[in-house]
């Protein structure tokens, strides 16, 4: 779902339809129907404020760019890559995450670079999980759910090789967050010699894990951040609890 001009809400479908919700008569009186996949992802694109546009990608690789006020497709075009599933956009740039490796295109697809953690040791066995944008240090950050580490690119060049933060005794990871200058992981992992949810508190500057957290039996399976100042971690249902942590 994403918010356009505050009065509609689009909402993105398994049956690959989007639906415009008016926010004022609080009905759905549009439908898109140009997407032939399951939509994952709907992106506001701001930066021209006299014509604005809205992108939509479906997990079948096809990205759409829509005239917000007049509903009709500017441009559109299909990555070479099918299980997308989700889409940040960033100034010119777009980023896909797919279950095997982040894409990165302009805005018309004029070229499309392929990100992959090359010399990850559990590479076949991993896959892409989760992206996280950094916007003013033009950073992204990369989670492999298989994997215990993170990688985090620079957005200017992207033929530098990522800066790598190892997650010691983590055994998966399953989400990220950005609160302030901090990125909290969520896993599953080692502690005290037995398997538990995990949270690894990255400082962002650094680029250093600066806590471990643990609450949880199962592994950590969501983060939310309430107003930057408190967390909210929520487990597997071996567990089944939510707890509540305080950022400072």
């Amino acid at each position: 779902m994403v918010g356009v001009e505050q009065s509609q809400v689009w909402i993105g479908s398994s049956d690959s339809m989007i639906y415009i919700i008016n926010t004022h008569s609080m009905s759905c009186n549009k439908q898109l129907n140009d997407h032939q996949g399951e939509l994952v992802d709907i992106v506001m694109d701001s930066s021209d404020n006299q014509k604005r546009a809205a992108y939509s990608c479906s997990a079948d690789g096809d990205v759409i760019v829509w005239d917000v006020s007049t509903l009709k497709i500017q441009h559109k075009f299909q990555l070479q890559y099918q299980d997308i599933t989700s889409m940040k956009m960033h100034n010119d740039l777009l980023l896909y995450c797919t279950k095997d490796l982040v894409l990165v295109t302009n805005k018309r697809k004029e070229y499309c670079l392929k990100l992959e953690l090359t010399g990850n040791p559990q590479k076949i066995s991993s896959a892409f999980y989760s992206i996280q944008l950094l916007s003013e240090k033009s950073q992204l950050w990369v989670s492999c759910k298989g994997g215990n580490e993170i990688c985090v690119y620079d957005m200017t060049d992207f033929s530098k090789p990522p800066h790598r933060i190892l997650l010691q005794d983590c055994s998966i990871i399953t989400c990220m967050l950005r609160v302030k200058q901090q990125i909290w992981v969520g896993s599953k992992g080692i502690s005290q010699g037995k398997l538990k949810g995990k949270i690894y508190v990255v400082d962002a500057e650094k680029k250093t894990v600066e806590k471990e957290l643990v609450a949880h039996m199962d592994a950590v399976k969501s983060l939310c951040s309430a107003e930057d100042r408190y967390v909210l971690s929520g487990s597997g249902d071996q567990d089944g609890k939510v707890a509540i942590w305080k950022v400072e």
